[in-house]
């Protein structure tokens, strides 16, 4: 498989000028989307010393930011 380099006139970084916002949009997407499983599907058996479900105001709490932060990224990347 051939793979051809263009050159987009960037920076020259690592993914690019927008890497961080990639990254922020990747990480806060899968915190929210996480969070909010662990909240709708606890699991079905839990192990000695597990808790049966996740705290809900902590997921909350994460889920929350995990959407902002999702959310920031996504402006970020459209603005531009």
């Amino acid at each position: 498989m051939l793979l051809f380099a263009a050159d987009d006139g960037g920076s020259g970084l690592l993914g690019g000028a927008d890497f961080l916002a990639w990254i922020v949009l990747a990480l806060g997407g899968a915190m929210a989307v996480g969070s909010i499983l662990a909240l709708v599907r606890p699991p079905e058996q839990t192990k000695e010393g597990e808790l049966e479900r996740a705290p809900f105001g902590r997921s909350v709490a994460m889920a929350a930011l995990g959407s902002l932060a999702a959310i920031w990224a996504l402006a970020t990347l459209l603005t531009k």
